[in-house]
């Protein structure tokens, strides 16, 4: 998607703060986080929604959260604990319209969420 922020991202059209990268996901760091540790995980494959989702997506999905455990493990938050979460369109708080996995963490996690 050539508007896509996040899809610019991946391409390297734009620098995002990188703190992980394989063949299947990005992760860099959320330019407005909401806690010590926020990263935001993508796939690599533009997919718009979770109600996009095919089931051949199984395994891009999948990436995003063994990169989740890698990114906890290595931004020290793994033991202490840390939220994951995805958004769904604009009423489920979905600002970029590019499936991206939340990965907070570094402070306690109130519940319900904001």
């Amino acid at each position: 998607m050539e508007d896509c922020l996040f899809c610019k991202m991946v391409n390297g059209e734009i620098t995002p703060d990188k703190v992980y990268e394989d063949d299947q996901v990005l992760a860099f760091r959320d330019i407005n986080p909401q806690a010590p540790v926020h990263v935001l995980i993508v796939p690599k494959r533009h997919i718009a929604t979770l109600n996009d989702l095919q089931p051949e997506d199984r395994e891009t999905m999948g990436s995003l959260f063994i990169a989740a455990k890698k990114v906890a493990e290595q931004e020290g938050v793994a033991e202490r604990g840390y939220r994951t979460l995805i958004n769904c369109n604009r009423e489920g708080g979905q600002v970029v319209f590019h499936v991206h996995l939340h990965l907070v963490g570094g402070r306690p996690m109130g519940w319900p969420p904001g």
